[in-house]
């Protein structure tokens, strides 16, 4: 089955989550199949399932308050917000049960959009994600119900970094975080897009 892309200019976070619920539901109907959903979101915390709350540091940024939601996928604090693409893959791993190939499968679809850009990018013993000269630019949390897995992975194209600040990301009290803008490389939303799908196709499209 091929794999279904949507794209969405905008989206609440709560109004993603409910999107991924249905197609979960759908995939475990067999009335749908692998799907990548590319998406952005308001400025938002979102607490996973390993987050305390005490890793919110602050909420106002310049007349900004920045939400807070807790989820049920992995991991702990992270950021989203404009300039950052969240790439949520919808994936049956019924046949090989393997969420460890899955999340492997998200980093590599991020490096080797990188790499098409000409940024060398990598995997890193600090924790899941993808890293560029030890800043982490792509950010891993996943969820799996009977062996359907879904969220995904958040890339930073050209977001606000100062917003990381409001939490200890992903556990890191050095909150190490880049950019492709800050890397160089071409921050065109519709760009990015176009080399992620490829790889998508490519991982989760048989």
């Amino acid at each position: 089955m091929l794999l279904a892309v949507v794209r969405h200019p905008i989206q609440a976070y709560p109004d993603a989550i409910a999107e991924q619920e249905k197609i979960v539901a759908a995939v475990l109907a067999n009335e749908s199949g692998n799907t990548l959903i590319l998406t952005m979101h308001p400025p938002i915390f979102t607490l996973g399932t390993s987050a305390q709350a005490a890793d919110v540091l602050r909420q106002q940024f310049d007349g900004v308050y920045i939400k807070t939601h807790r989820t049920g996928r992995g991991g702990q604090v992270t950021y989203h917000g404009p300039g950052q693409l969240l790439c949520y893959v919808v994936a049956d791993l019924r046949k090989q049960r393997d969420l460890h190939m899955h999340v492997q499968k998200l980093e590599t679809m991020v490096i080797a959009t990188l790499q098409d850009m000409k940024i060398h990018a990598e995997r890193s013993s600090r924790g899941i994600g993808v890293w560029v000269n030890g800043n982490k630019i792509a950010a891993v949390g996943v969820r799996c119900r009977k062996w359907i897995a879904f969220h995904g992975i958040a890339l930073n194209i050209s977001p606000d970094l100062h917003h990381f600040s409001g939490i200890v990301a992903c556990g890191m009290q050095d909150n190490p975080v880049t950019s492709i803008a800050l890397e160089g490389g071409d921050s065109q939303r519709a760009h990015v897009e176009s080399l992620l799908i490829r790889h998508a196709h490519a991982l989760w499209g048989s």
